[in-house]
Order: C-alpha cells, then structure tokens, then sequence
C-alpha cells in the first residue's frame, strides 16, 4: 500500500481543497460553533472576509495573589451578552449575526433569541449592515441562514413559545456544507444580500 503524503505551502499552512457535498455525514456531533469559527478562518486565510466571535464578557469577583506575579482568577462569572454572536467585515459591507444550535426537531424555542439580540439586530439593519441569523437543527443536521429583520418580524407577530421547523425550510437559506469551508455560509449572503450588484 502507497502512503500519500501531504504537500504543504511554504509557510507550512495545509492546503484547501472545496468538498461541493458531504453526504456520510461526518460532520456530525461538531457544534455549530465550531463549524463556524473554522469557516471564518477559512474565509479570512483566504483574504475572502474577516470575521471573528465576539468574547463572551466576563465578571470578575475575587482574584487570588500567592505572588506579586502570579494573580490568579479564582471567582468569575459570565456576564449576559449585549450583542450578537459574530461581526465583521465581507465586500466592504460590516457583517453581524446571531448562532443557535436547537436539537428540537419540530420547533425553534422563542426563549433562545434573546431581546438585547433582536434589539442589536434592529439597529445593524437600521445603520445598512447585513444582519442575520444562523439556525442549526442538529436532528436533521441541516443548519438555514434567515435574514434578521424577517426572522424578527415573525417572532414579534407569533403568539407560540416556538417557531416551527417548516418555517425555516420555507423562510431560511440552506447553507451548503463542505471540508473548506465546513458552512459556506457567504455563498448565501452574496446570493442574498449582493444579488443586485451581479
């Protein structure tokens, strides 16, 4: 048996090679999270766009001092986000959006989207950013883009605890999945938000 090797750039980067279509499935189990942020490396080592996860603030409550140089953190807790999940910047165009992974196959529970996130959202729209959010349903393993002012829209007039799945297959943008990027997730925001300038 031949051992294939791998031929690296200069740098000692790996090279991308585009997967149009995974069908065994082995992507399954990766948190959404992780796809993305692998994604947004992809995009950015391929001077595509620039895009980061926003930290998650953090409160700080006791810090212990064994030495002058040596503080350590001993009691801190998350503090409750005020914006969205990732930003950036795609085609001169400021990019922000919110992550939700639900392993609920028939329904989107309302209490994940929370109100300083539609609020942010409200005002990127407002200010001609491009807002939206990214909905995984890891049950069918299939994860849509929707547009922020219309998955809000649907939220403010719906009466239910939950959005139904039918909405997002109807409503949302299948993101295609591959190796590089794991989400291409751009290829729906150039056909969705750059459509007019083809």
């Amino acid at each position: 048996m031949i051992k294939m090797s791998t031929i690296n750039y200069p740098n000692g980067a790996r090279p991308y090679h585009e997967s149009k279509n995974l069908d065994n499935h082995s992507g399954r189990g990766a948190t959404l999270e992780k796809d993305i942020n692998a994604s947004n490396t992809y995009y950015k080592d391929l001077n595509i766009a620039l895009i980061y996860k926003k930290p998650t603030p953090i409160q700080v409550v006791k810090v212990d001092y064994p030495r002058r140089d040596r503080a350590k953190i001993v009691e801190a807790y998350y503090r409750t986000p005020s914006t969205t999940d990732y930003n950036g910047i795609y085609k001169e165009k400021y990019i922000d959006f919110e992550a939700k992974e639900t392993k609920n196959k028939s329904r989107l529970p309302l209490q994940m989207i929370h109100a300083h996130q539609i609020k942010h959202l409200e005002l990127v729209h407002l200010h001609g950013g491009i807002g939206f959010f990214i909905i995984r349903f890891s049950y069918y393993n299939k994860t849509y883009l929707v547009d922020a002012p219309l998955l809000i829209q649907k939220i403010k007039k719906t009466t239910s605890y939950a959005i139904d799945y039918d909405w997002f297959e109807k409503n949302g943008h299948l993101i295609p999945e591959g190796l590089y990027p794991r989400l291409n997730y751009l290829k729906v925001v150039e056909a969705l938000y750059f459509k007019e300038e083809k």
